[in-house]
């Protein structure tokens, strides 16, 4: 509208060639924004979100009705949508702060373990879990533990386990999954005198020596076959897991499996291999 009459102002034109020249209805240089002000309304809306921030919508509109506000439903949803307030709100996980620490090489056998889970499904449909675990010095796989759920205690029992033929580590590296937070595994680790070392949420970089070897575990088992029973992926993730710790060369290692590495650099450690 404003262009309409500026041109008619600077050319010397009539209204309705300055129109048509820009591409306007007629009309436009007439036409008044029927629109109310929200300016109250999103003032009103603002003010209760700020009180209430669990609600929404339905119990702002009775809310206002049942004080008498003036604004009808439609207006005010109106509004409650432009103020993009609609949207659906995820809480955040309160997490302790987590601190990057640097993925270094541990210079022994036992001072780093990192773990983590992974998910797939039978051929009926099934899902099911695994829990890795690797000794982050050679990467040799120390435990893969197999069902439908493993809860905290179950991940414990696990590590008991594998504490039990290798010791306990200095280290234990994880991600912030519900089972590995866990106030159970924390008192699990304050009992062995293991630290626990969390990622950074969304950097599963710094745990990247699991990350590797699950990517190889699907790969050249999980991708590869098509499991009927959970006993048939115990049997094959068992027999897999012998031939990566004894026979597959690693990059990483100068062509190396993890438990010649280990013998290599250390011949009087006993790495033997972990199984279930």
């Amino acid at each position: 509208m404003e262009l309409c009459l500026a041109m008619k102002e600077s050319h010397g034109v009539s209204l309705r060639r300055a129109c048509a020249a820009l591409g306007l209805s007629r009309a436009a240089p007439y036409y008044q924004s029927r629109r109310p002000d929200d300016a109250p309304v999103i003032e009103a809306i603002s003010a209760y979100i700020t009180d209430n921030p669990g609600q929404g919508f339905f119990l702002l509109h009775r809310t206002f009705r049942r004080e008498g506000r003036p604004w009808g439903k439609s207006r005010l949803w109106r509004v409650y949508r432009e103020l993009k307030l609609n949207l659906p709100r995820r809480g955040k996980r309160r997490l302790p702060e987590r601190v990057r620490d640097p993925l270094a090489v541990p210079a022994a056998p036992n001072q780093t373990w990192s773990a983590d889970f992974m998910a797939d499904a039978l051929w009926s449909g099934r899902r099911f879990r695994t829990f890795n675990v690797i000794d982050d010095y050679n990467r040799e796989a120390l435990r893969i533990e197999i069902d439908t759920s493993l809860p905290a205690l179950r991940v414990i029992r696990a590590l008991d386990e594998l504490v039990e033929i290798r010791g306990s580590p200095q280290r234990l590296r994880l991600d912030n999954g519900p089972e590995l937070i866990s106030q159970l595994l924390q008192q699990w680790a304050k009992q062995h005198g293991v630290e626990l070392v969390h990622i950074q949420p969304g950097k599963p970089t710094q745990n990247a020596y699991i990350e590797r070897f699950n990517r190889t575990l699907r790969t050249e088992v999980l991708d590869r076959y098509v499991f009927t029973s959970l006993n048939e992926v115990r049997r094959m993730t068992t027999n897999w897991q012998h031939r990566y710790n004894h026979h597959r060369p690693h990059r990483s290692l100068g062509g190396l499996p993890p438990v010649a590495y280990a013998q290599a650099k250390s011949p009087t450690t006993s790495t033997s291999d972990c199984l279930q």
